[in-house]
């Protein structure tokens, strides 16, 4: 399987790069999508790094799953790009897997690909007019569709990523070398 993720200036830090981390543990093969012109990228705390490629190149025939991470920014970024916009619907209607945290389900949203879905975003980028079903959880999986909360739960965002495209060997030995233990407590 190959992975791709769509780095827009401003997108949230932890959210790119934690679930690019998470699948590079797991020996997936993902590729970094600049937005820009060139493969520098700004995220929304400052950090400047160098993505694999460019979104002016991206074949999404190459790619079996498409991740966009959130940040207020990074995804008005985003959702002002038409062609990724439709690269997503039709990646999400053919049934590959298709996932987003934070702010950028509301991309989804906006394009009515949230009707009758369960799925999670940051609270405030939630809206009625989804016509969903919205999660108050960390990560929500509905068929081909994963979606996740904030920052704060991105790991568990790329667990479930991990869970549909790995096996229970991988999961556990990703999980056991960043030392996160899959326990909630009340």
């Amino acid at each position: 399987m190959k992975f791709a993720i769509f780095l827009a200036d401003g997108f949230e830090t932890c959210e790119g790069l934690i679930t690019v981390d998470m699948l590079r543990r797991a020996a997936l093969s993902i590729d970094t999508i600049s937005m820009n012109e060139t493969l520098e990228v700004t995220t929304s705390h400052g950090i400047r790094l160098q993505a694999d490629r460019l979104f002016c190149d991206f074949d999404a025939e190459e790619y079996d799953v498409l991740i966009m991470p959130g940040g207020k920014l990074g995804t008005v970024n985003l959702e002002a790009n038409e062609r990724l916009k439709a690269i997503f619907k039709a990646h999400l209607e053919s049934g590959a897997l298709t996932c987003a945290i934070c702010a950028a389900p509301s991309i989804l949203g906006h394009m009515g690909l949230l009707k009758g879905r369960k799925y999670t975003c940051f609270p405030s980028f939630n809206e009625n007019a989804f016509g969903g079903e919205y999660q108050n959880e960390l990560a929500v999986t509905d068929g081909n569709l994963i979606t996740g909360r904030g920052m704060g739960a991105t790991i568990e965002f790329a667990r479930h990523i991990l869970m549909k495209t790995t096996d229970e060997e991988t999961l556990k030995k990703v999980q056991d070398g960043m030392q996160y233990e899959h326990t909630f407590r009340q």
